[in-house]
């Protein structure tokens, strides 16, 4: 057996509310560039499913920058390190270089390819110029007094550099090596929140909170004018120069991208994100970026829900919104169609999304989300079910890719759903202190438990709950009139058990435990029911959080926290393949998708949001 990636469906990017969030594209105007997570995602701008994830980074990424040459990116991290690594395959780091004590909030690249300026928040310094192949100095970011938003070099000779800043003043640098020449301040009311030099370098653009746009003059770095006074309503975000130079684009937190012609200052074309009439936070614009090297004038802006909305001059309306999860995908399932093609996801913050396996493309679903984080989904009968920690049950219809009907409230914290199609059809959640069976969301009977749950799983009559504080497997039988009934207890994991799936015909269970090790048990015996099958499906080192077994019932894939993804086989035990670190922070959720030949598919998601499509060759 092998395993190998396929395709990374990307996360979204990363977002803060009152923060600027960088964007950057390859000077092709191919790919798109951002920081999610602890990774750096490398995204094909016409086909988002192509994507490259740099994982080289240890704490949480904040920016990253195409070098102009497009072979390299800078990236940052709120540790306040900055690595250089090559664009092309994602992999090889060139270096990695302590530069402030705090966060990294902006990098910019000199039209060499050289040097690279890095701003931030620091204690002794809020920024430094250094090579990008070595990390010497080549010159000091100084004048300012508190945290430097955005930095921006122009790309010709001779070098300037401009940062910007929330003591709400420019400060002009000249190189190289890079040193304070000069400071504009008085023009500003507030944050400075981003700064752009216009690429024939004539020009500067800086924009803040106080809802203003200053241009300046490119080399001298003496203000000329400002433009659009009163336009935006919002705190202006990023800016962005078209490759002519004439023109610059603006995203707002009014929910507005504005284009502007440089020389006469007016607003030419002006997209509002979100539904007419209606304000709404998650439509706030906090990044833009005006891809060069195209030629059907795409911009491309960042909503603060992480979605990237792709804007062509001449359309009113966004032509395409790129979405997907940018907090840790807590739970994977497949819709019920049975085929595998429709993927469901559900993350830390209750955004629960669709996703075609085929095409890769995601969807966020209609209508009103969970309020905090989504437990686990199931799916029967064209609808699929979730739970969450704001203690609802909620449907989604598959067809139509919504919210239906209004959210069941749960007597209780929900630790696990699964779907069965005896009796009709039923929903059975496990609370935090018993067991609730329901139909069509309304609550029928609840078992109270002498144990706190912590999986379920169920297949025909029989359903299975794993105990916690003893370790043990409960199985129940659910009768016609939604009863549970206690039929056997499964005592042979020694941790608590942490994840349970039924094999689709039922004649396997698997169970996952906290140490990682999983075991399978036959649910129909020749002599006893409920004899273990395997227990060597141990290689995992920390708790089991996923297991799904393929249509066959032949093969079982799991995620740990340990970061992996391992495929097992029933029949041969020992044999087992591994997808190393698939997930930063934890696999959470594993599922089978487009099965046929002697070739299968995996997908997985976990902490780092992406959800990644692994092809299984040669199972045995």
């Amino acid at each position: 057996m092998s395993i190998a990636i396929e395709k990374i469906l990307a996360a979204a990017p990363a977002t803060t509310r009152g923060q600027p969030t960088q964007l950057s594209c390859d000077p092709k105007g191919e790919r798109i560039a951002y920081a999610s997570g602890k990774s750096i995602f490398l995204r094909s701008i016409d086909d988002p499913s192509l994507c490259k994830q740099y994982t080289g980074h240890t704490t949480t990424t904040t920016v990253a920058k195409f070098s102009p040459s497009g072979f390299w990116v800078a990236s940052g991290d709120v540790s306040g390190k900055v690595r250089v690594w090559d664009a092309v395959e994602a992999v090889n780091t060139k270096g990695e270089y302590a530069i402030i004590s705090g966060r990294i909030n902006d990098v910019a690249w000199d039209g060499d390819s050289q040097r690279v300026i890095a701003v931030g928040d620091g204690r002794e310094r809020f920024g430094h110029c250094f090579t990008a192949d070595s990390g010497n100095s080549v010159g000091e970011v100084s004048g300012h007094s508190k945290v430097v938003n955005a930095v921006a070099i122009r790309q010709q000779r001779p070098l300037r550099a401009a940062t910007v800043s929330d003591d709400s003043t420019m400060c002009f640098l000249h190189g190289a090596p890079f040193k304070f020449a000069n400071k504009a301040a008085g023009l500003h009311k507030g944050f400075v929140m981003g700064a752009a030099f216009s690429p024939d370098g004539s020009a500067l653009a800086t924009v803040g909170a106080d809802r203003r746009i200053q241009l300046y003059d490119g080399k001298t770095g003496e203000p000329t004018k400002q433009v659009g006074e009163g336009v935006h309503t919002g705190s202006i975000f990023a800016v962005s120069w078209a490759k002519d130079s004439k023109r610059f684009v603006t995203a707002s937190a009014d929910q507005t991208v504005r284009v502007w012609d440089a020389e006469s200052g007016e607003c030419v074309q002006t997209w509002r994100v979100g539904e007419e009439g209606s304000v709404n936070v998650a439509d706030q614009q906090v990044g833009v970026v005006w891809p060069h090297g195209r030629s059907d004038g795409l911009i491309i802006s960042l909503s603060l829900s992480g979605d990237l909305n792709y804007l062509v001059e001449g359309n009113d309306k966004p032509t395409k919104a790129v979405q997907g999860h940018n907090k840790s995908v807590t739970a994977l399932g497949v819709a019920s169609e049975g085929k595998g093609k429709i993927l469901t996801t559900g993350s830390f913050d209750g955004r629960v999304s669709s996703w075609d396996v085929s095409t890769g493309t995601g969807t966020a679903v209609d209508g009103q989300a969970h309020s905090n984080q989504v437990t686990q989904l199931a799916s029967a009968g064209g609808q699929t079910y979730s739970v969450g920690w704001d203690d609802t049950l909620r449907t989604i219809q598959e067809s139509t890719n919504n919210f239906v009907g209004t959210p069941t409230k749960l007597p209780s914290q929900p630790k696990g759903i699964a779907t069965t199609t005896s009796a009709g059809g039923r929903t059975i959640v496990a609370l935090n202190d018993s067991i609730a069976v329901y139909a069509d969301s309304q609550l029928q009977t609840q078992l109270p438990t002498d144990f706190t749950p912590s999986a379920i799983a169920a297949n025909g009559s029989t359903v299975a709950v794993g105990a916690s504080n003893n370790n043990t497997v409960q199985i129940y039988t659910l009768s016609g009139s939604n009863t549970l009934t206690p039929s056997h207890t499964l005592s042979t994991s020694t941790t608590p058990i942490s994840a349970l799936s039924f094999s689709p015909d039922g004649a396997h269970l698997a169970a996952g435990n906290a140490a990682g090790k999983i075991v399978v048990y036959k649910t129909t015996g020749t002599t006893t029911n409920w004899e273990v099958a395997t227990d060597r499906w141990s290689a995992h080192t920390a708790r089991v959080l996923s297991l799904a077994w393929n249509a066959a019932g032949t093969h079982a894939a799991s995620g740990a926290l340990d970061t992996h993804v391992h495929v097992w086989s029933l029949a041969k035990p020992g044999s087992r393949v591994k997808a190393a670190n698939a997930h930063k922070d934890g696999v959470y959720g594993v599922a089978w998708v487009e099965e046929g030949g002697d070739g299968a598919k995996i997908a997985s998601t976990g902490g780092d949001a992406a959800v990644k499509i692994w092809g299984v060759k040669g199972l045995q």
